[in-house]
């Protein structure tokens, strides 16, 4: 049996490989850089506008959801391509399904972003 390591190595490598997952996840999708691209402006727009805390938080938060479910929504492409790669009508509604998670994200994170920036530029 082998020699189990150290939880702090552990945790250490698990470290590496989302720090490794993430940048691939950015390096490779364009809607993830379309998105990043959004989260930049909607910074600068929170420091131009002087946004109050609470905003920060309901911004960060968005801004964290919609990434972090487009990264699940590619890494069940890349699954779902792996595991079938002909096409295939449950593998296609299975895509559907998560791209749709990612698009209720992104919708939710507009209707935020319209309410934190529309008062201010009305």
């Amino acid at each position: 049996m082998p020699l189990k390591e150290p939880f702090l190595i552990n945790r250490l490598k698990s470290v590496g490989y989302a720090f490794k997952g993430m940048l691939i996840l950015f390096r490779t999708e364009a809607s993830i850089k379309i998105q990043l691209v959004i989260a930049i402006l909607v910074t600068i727009a929170g420091f131009y506008f002087n946004i109050s805390k609470t905003e920060w938080l309901a911004q960060i938060i968005m801004i964290g959801l919609v990434m972090s479910m487009e990264g699940m929504n590619t890494a069940i492409e890349y699954l779902s391509d792996f595991i079938h790669p002909e096409k295939n009508h449950k593998i296609a509604l299975i895509k559907d399904i998560a791209a749709g998670a990612v698009f209720i994200a992104a919708l939710v994170a507009v209707v935020v972003a319209c309410i934190i920036y529309l008062p201010k530029l009305l």
